[in-house]
């Protein structure tokens, strides 16, 4: 990097930046102008000086990525997508935080060209850059060769008070300074504000010395308002570290050049109109006018776009030799950046018939992510330091850990995450954002709870993270109602855009898997037993990725039972009771609701069809089950400690009580019975 020679067209540059960001803030009358016009040095060093990307095209595989933690500056970021000459108008600046504008109110993902990951919740745009930065270092140590670096961007973070005080970006710093990860550089806003305040109020820790315990590199910029040339060196000095992640302590005043200038006024607040006239004459800028920008700008920042295209015209160059030299390495490295499956990786998933023996469908799991690991090596695994429990570790493969602790090698495909589930969630997000990965991750279902931040913004960024939660109801057993997941399930089930997976045996488990795999828009939860389950007569993984099927059929039915998971093997038990009753009782599985809603009308009524009473059965919580049935039976609260069997016993999920359930419920809709049958039933 060459020697940094600050000039008047920088100046001008960072000075429309904060004239711009003001101004969109004020149009829309809502936002955070103050972090904008402290940050807007660093960011147009950062930009200008250092970031490899290509405006003409933002998704040029080995671009460095940038991320705005913390969502506050999202004018900032704007501004710059602007003037890099990104899909971006003035019209669109002006339109800030509007309806269906390309500039919502925080950055989101796949909605504004240039944004790599959506933020907002503080901490998460931290963890997210912290996946990035996972994702280059195990990408280019499969596939970078000698004289062939194809893979070795940088993330960049910018981060505040507030994410710092998350306990997600605390989980994934530490993870971060454990995995020695060079390639990543965090901007600390260090501005001693936040929306209460000044941070002397509630956050007085000294970060530093945090960072160096996490064995980070810190760095330090005591005038990050203006000392240009201290903010290009700290940069190129966390670029040489190489076998540490670095965060930049930079002292910034919040609203610089406003009247209201390191006060928490400025935070989330639209300047007053005195205020910005004041400070676009500060800035030399005219005050009767709105989005200025000097044509000496717009031909500045043109400038780093045409070296942007050309780095990635030599990167395409090389990417052309690499496939002449490793043909094999540029076929799979190229199919992965594409996004696209390995033909006939299906093909590789279990099938099961109803007289293999019971499993769990946990073990179950761990078989299909065996036969799965050898032809798709998309996956990257872990678990939040349950992987005896989880069984997500494929044997054979190598823990990814820098090659100096001697427990793995950054080619590794299993990382370990400690007891961070929040943290591993969000670091989830941003390796399927990077590109080339089909992040899985795991603990127990009831703490994905723990993650839920995370898995919110899953859904919302359309991420396919794939969790492996298993220990899913109160099959667990004895570790009783603290681990025993009750609400989970409709937590996750009511979240838009998640694929909650419960399958009931081996050709489900496949079929979750397969669905999975394929919904690359859609963060997918399996929710797997601890118990074993039988492999069930009528399952088929052609019928069950359909999200749910008639597992039994009856013609002129009195009953349907509908069910998902560990209870399905259980309501077939009951509708057979209830047969030697002359109750005719078909069973339905419905191990993923969002898979079976997007299938057609006719298909859903020919599933839950009318003419007989349905009853719904799991055991957990029965809110949402009104969707599909009738009457619903499951758990009142929370579970109970003791062997599993016995627990189920507790609540009445049994074939015997169920099928005892079922006969009030057909009575009771053939008018034999004035009184609601689960009422009394659900309170055994």
């Amino acid at each position: 990097m060459s020697s940094f020679i600050p000039n008047n067209a920088d100046d001008v540059a960072i000075s429309t930046i904060r004239t711009l960001a003001v101004d969109a803030v004020a149009k829309a009358n809502s936002g955070h102008p103050g972090a904008p016009l402290g940050l807007a040095p660093v960011a147009h060093i950062l930009f200008s000086r250092f970031v490899n990307a290509n405006p003409k095209n933002s998704k040029w595989f080995n671009r460095d990525r940038f991320v705005l933690s913390n969502g506050h500056a999202c004018a900032l970021q704007y501004v710059l997508l602007h003037l890099l000459g990104y899909q971006l108008s003035l019209d669109d600046l002006k339109a800030f935080r509007q309806l269906d504008s390309k500039t919502p109110g925080h950055p989101e993902a796949g909605h504004t060209d240039g944004i790599e990951v959506t933020t907002g919740p503080l901490g998460q745009g931290f963890a997210n850059g912290v996946g990035l930065a996972i994702a280059q270092a195990h990408l280019g140590a499969i596939y970078n060769k000698d004289g062939f670096d194809l893979i070795n961007n940088f993330t960049y973070v910018f981060t505040g008070d507030g994410c710092l005080m998350e306990g997600v970006a605390s989980e994934a710093a530490s993870l971060a300074g454990h995995l020695q990860l060079g390639n990543l550089i965090v901007v600390y806003d260090d501005n001693h504000i936040s929306i209460d305040g000044d941070t002397a109020v509630a956050f007085t820790e000294n970060v530093e010395q945090r960072f160096l315990a996490y064995g980070w590199q810190v760095l330090h910029v005591d005038n990050g308002d203006a000392d240009l040339a201290s903010i290009y060196s700290a940069i190129a000095e966390a670029r040489k570290e190489k076998g540490k992640p670095t965060i930049i302590r930079l002292r910034t005043t919040i609203g610089y050049g406003s009247k209201e200038a390191g006060t928490h006024g400025v935070h989330g607040s639209p300047l007053k109109a005195d205020d910005i006239v004041l400070l676009k004459a500060k800035f030399g800028f005219a005050s009767d006018q709105s989005f200025q920008v000097p044509q000496a700008t717009y031909d500045y920042y043109a400038e780093f776009g045409k070296r942007g295209a050309a780095l990635e015209a030599e990167w395409n160059s090389l990417l052309t030799s690499y496939g002449q030299k490793y043909p094999k390495e540029h076929a799979e490295l190229t199919r992965r950046i594409s996004g696209k499956l390995p033909e006939g990786w299906e093909k590789t998933l279990p099938i099961y018939k109803p007289t293999d023996s019971a499993v769990a469908s946990r073990k179950l799991s761990e078989i299909a992510l065996t036969k799965l690991a050898p032809i798709l090596p998309d996956l990257l695994g872990g678990s939040a330091d349950l992987t005896g429990s989880n069984l997500t570790k494929v044997k054979g493969s190598v823990d990814f850990q820098p090659p100096s602790t001697g427990l793995g090698t950054y080619a590794g495909t299993y990382i370990r995450y400690g007891v961070r589930e929040h943290g591993m969630g969000a670091i989830a997000n941003g390796l399927s954002a990077y590109g080339g990965i089909i992040p899985y991750v795991a603990t127990f279902l009831n703490f994905v709870s723990y993650a839920s931040g995370a898995v919110r913004l899953s859904a919302l960024s359309n991420h396919q993270v794939i969790w492996v939660a298993t220990h899913d109801s109160i099959g667990l057993g004895e570790d009783g109602p603290t681990h025993q997941p009750v609400e989970t399930a409709i937590a996750l089930r009511a979240t838009p855009n998640v694929a909650f997976w419960r399958p009931a045996d081996g050709n489900e488990t496949s079929a979750a898997y397969y669905v999975a795999l394929k919904s690359n828009k859609t963060p997918s939860i399996l929710s797997l037993s601890r118990q074993n389950l039988p492999n069930l007569e009528g399952s088929t993984l052609e019928k069950a990725i359909r999200g749910g099927y008639v597992l039994h059929e009856e013609d002129n039915e009195d009953l349907t039972i509908v069910s998902s998971g560990s209870e399905v093997g259980i309501a077939v038990e009951a509708a057979n009771k209830l047969k030697t009753e002359g109750i005719k009782t078909r069973v339905v599985s419905l191990p993923c609701w969002l898979t079976f809603d997007q299938q057609d009308e006719e298909y859903r009524l020919s599933v839950l069809r009318s003419g007989a009473p349905i009853l719904s059965l799991e055991a957990l919580s029965t809110a949402g089950w009104q969707k599909y049935s009738h009457e619903q039976y499951g758990l009142p609260a929370w579970g109970a400690s003791g062997p599993y069997l016995k627990v189920y016993e507790k609540f009445g999920i049994t074939g015997s009580n169920i099928a005892k359930v079922g006969k009030q419920v057909v009575d009771f809709y053939k008018g034999k019975s004035l009184v609601s049958p689960i009422i009394k039933a659900i309170h055994l």
